[in-house]
This record gives C-alpha cells, sequence and structure tokens, in this order.
C-alpha cells in the first residue's frame, strides 16, 4: 500500500459523473502530476481527496487509513494540505499575519514549520512581510498560499495549478521551491497542465481525461510519449 491512494474512486456533482474509476497512488517523499485538459478532472481528483466533494463510490487512502467520507477539516489534520488555484490568501492581512493565522499548535511534529523556515525557503515574502495580501503579484500570493498552507505542517501537499498565470521566470522559481519542499520531506501531488513544468520536478504522471486515467508512468516516458501528448494533453 502507497503512503496516498485513490482506489476506483466515482465522484459526482450532484447527478453529473464527473471521476470515472480513478485510481492513483503516490508513495512517501514522490511528486507526482496529475495532467489534463481543463476540464479533465483534475480539481475534482484533488477535492475528492481533501473531501470538498466526497467519492460516491471507490476509497481514498491516506498512510493504510481510510479517509473518504471524512470531514474536510479532519483530512487536513491528518496531514494533507491543499492549495487551491484560484490563491485564496487574505488580503486584507500581511504576509506575516497570513502565516501566524495558520499556525497549528496543537499537532505534535518532530521539525514543525515555522516563520522562520518559510523565509529561508521563500525570500521574497520576508522581502515582503508587511504587505497586505492585495499588494502582492500572482507569484508572490502563490508562494504565500503555498507557505501557509505549510505552516500546517502537512506531509502531503496538494497543489491545483501552480504554474497558471505566471511568468516564465516565476515558474521556474515554483519549480525550484517544489523541489526545496520535497528535500523538507513533505510529499506534493500536482494538478497542471504545463508538461514542462511537470518534468522539471516529477518523478512520474499521469494524465486524466474526460474523469479517467488514461496514462501512468515515469514523466521521462511521458516526455517521448507523442502520441498521449498529442492526444490528451494538445502538445
Amino acid at each position: 500500500m502507497a503512503f496516498l491512494d485513490l482506489n476506483s474512486v466515482n465522484t459526482y456533482y450532484g447527478r453529473s459523473h464527473i471521476l470515472f474509476d480513478v485510481s492513483l497512488s503516490i508513495e512517501k517523499g514522490e511528486v507526482v502530476s496529475l495532467l489534463g485538459r481543463n476540464g479533465a478532472g483534475k480539481s475534482t481528483t484533488f477535492r475528492s481527496i481533501i473531501g470538498l466533494n466526497p467519492p460516491q463510490s471507490g476509497e481514498v487512502v491516506f498512510k493504510g487509513e481510510r479517509i473518504s467520507g471524512m470531514r474536510a477539516f479532519r483530512i487536513c489534520r491528518k496531514g494533507i494540505g491543499f492549495v487551491p488555484e484560484d490563491r485564496r490568501c487574505f488580503p486584507d492581512l500581511t504576509v506575516l499575519e497570513n502565516l501566524e493565522v495558520a499556525i497549528r499548535r496543537e499537532k505534535e511534529v518532530a521539525s514543525p514549520w515555522t516563520v522562520e523556515r518559510i523565509y529561508a525557503l521563500f525570500p521574497r515574502l520576508q522581502e515582503r512581510e508587511k504587505n497586505l495580501g492585495s499588494q502582492l503579484s500572482g507569484g508572490e500570493q502563490q508562494m504565500l498560499t503555498i507557505a501557509r498552507t505549510l505552516m500546517t505542517n502537512p506531509e502531503v501537499l496538494l497543489l491545483d495549478e501552480p504554474s497558471e498565470g505566471l511568468a516564465p521566470l516565476v515558474v521556474a522559481l515554483l519549480a525550484e521551491m517544489i523541489l526545496k519542499i520535497r528535500k523538507e520531506g513533505v510529499t506534493v501531488l500536482l494538478a497542471e497542465q504545463n508538461l514542462h513544468f511537470c518534468a522539471k520536478v516529477s518523478d512520474r504522471g499521469y494524465v486524466i481525461d474526460k474523469g479517467s486515467v488514461k496514462y501512468e508512468g515515469p514523466m521521462s516516458d511521458l516526455l517521448i510519449n507523442e502520441e498521449v501528448k498529442e492526444k490528451y494533453l494538445a502538445v
């Protein structure tokens, strides 16, 4: 059994069937990408994991424990952090306040994330410490949202479309940060459309289309699989 497993997950929005028998497996310490076009089912997969749209059938298993059916806040407390695609930093709080509001004092961990550790990983946030969330650029807001989620001490980090709308230089910086987060012992699952970004940071990739997994394998194999790229990723 892997660190995080999805086993034949079927998820609906009302009567609309969105995910069809989706199965994923992520090992501890990996960076794994879930790739697909807009509307392919990536975000719904994340919402199924975190409990915002629980699967109607199938299961999500984290560290050997079935978590599907649990409330979202309980799943977060188990050690899964979620960074949504719309970045949701608090616009009327400073960078420091955004970080402090996420501190989890009740959770005992060996090496908890602190503001100092965050600033070492994201020096730009330290420079902008006293700025409000609304005063940050898109890239800075993305950094802050990831940093705030790390303050909850997750073991798995779900990043939904982290590179969307960011300038190429910021995307390259984000790739470096994801690799540093991995070195800190955090397992990462990305939902992305940007294959080349994923190739820089991921061990393995899954391709999803119309709510079904169409491909899984090492990122190195996906990069040279022209049929899969053309059919499902429009690359």
